[in-house]
């Protein structure tokens, strides 16, 4: 099955809006937990590591996004960018 560039423009344009809400979603969710629990206890210097690497990685896809065309390739590196933030989120928790 091959994707039109047509319709692979149209995916990426509700992709793209749905990535950054996740992004700020991401960064909410912690602020909120605190309100919430007395088990979840983020300091500055968390926000500013989760944003740098949340924003910094949505950024990335973002450039990948305007200098690649083929939509199965925009798809395919923000995937990858997902499984970096895992990976560096992950290592960073342990």
């Amino acid at each position: 099955m091959t994707m039109s560039l047509e319709t692979g423009n149209r995916i990426w344009s509700v992709l793209r809006p749905l990535g950054w809400i996740a992004v700020g979603l991401a960064l909410l969710a912690p602020a909120v937990a605190m309100r919430v629990t007395t088990e979840v206890q983020w300091t500055t210097t968390d926000f500013v590591f989760a944003g740098v690497v949340l924003v910094g990685a949505a950024a990335i896809v973002e450039l990948f996004a305007w200098r690649v065309r083929h939509p199965g390739a925009r798809i395919a590196f923000g995937l990858f960018m997902v499984a970096v933030v895992a990976l560096v989120w992950g290592a960073a928790i342990d």
